[in-house]
């Protein structure tokens, strides 16, 4: 017989009384004395566990299901957000054709393998390259490399002359139509080709029949 005393359960409500309780003591054999003093019967106590079990099963269910769909939602936002910031990439063969019904090949006596291979080397074909010059503090945009300082407008480049007419961000779109046009402007300038950099250190006087190679062009 172990006696035990409600003076060791701190309570304003409850005198000392005496419990007397027959065998070991465990979870099933006394009644659970609440912070108010007041004892409930074990059926009770019972019911209370049961209804808790099933409001955490249900929450931790809840939880799980809300964190899978959150984790979905941010991997699609990531990717969405790599291809918004990446652009598209155009394939060799793709860019090669798409330069030629924009009607690049042979313009201004410039064969389509030299506009590839001034694609590749500036932008690697990425329609959203950007290159920061900090010396003149403009920018090159786009799968031509165009220059904010020259050729387009983006609203930061001090004295910029604008010889396209166009926004720069025009320049990143996937569809390189206003692209293809900006650049046809350029080559119309006595530098020609040659006012890409890229154009005179990878393409100039180079055997440049890889680039459309197969191509159909």
């Amino acid at each position: 017989m172990v006696i035990l005393r409600t003076s060791e359960y701190p309570s304003s409500n409850i005198r000392k009384k005496t419990f007397k309780v027959s065998g070991p003591i465990n979870g099933s054999c006394f009644p659970h004395v609440s912070k108010g003093g007041a004892a409930r019967p074990l059926g009770e106590e019972g019911s209370e566990k049961m209804l808790n079990t099933r409001t955490s099963s249900a929450w931790s269910t809840w939880r799980s299901g809300f964190s899978v769909n959150m984790k979905a939602v941010l991997i699609l936002g990531l990717l969405l957000l790599s291809v918004a910031v990446q652009g598209k990439i155009f394939e060799r063969c793709e860019l090669a054709r798409t330069l030629k019904r924009l009607g690049l090949d042979g313009f201004k006596g410039i064969s389509l393998a030299n506009w590839v291979c001034l694609a590749k080397w500036e932008s690697s074909y990425n329609t959203r390259a950007t290159n920061y010059n900090p010396g003149s503090r403009s920018t090159d945009y786009g799968i031509f490399q165009i220059n904010s300082r020259y050729w387009c407008n983006d609203g930061k480049t001090p004295r910029a002359v604008n010889g396209c007419r166009i926004r720069c961000s025009v320049l990143l779109k996937d569809d390189i139509t206003e692209a293809v046009r900006c650049a046809k402007r350029v080559v119309q300038d006595p530098q020609g080709i040659k006012a890409w950099v890229a154009w005179r250190n990878r393409c100039q006087n180079r055997d440049l029949r890889s680039y459309v190679q197969g191509c159909g062009v």
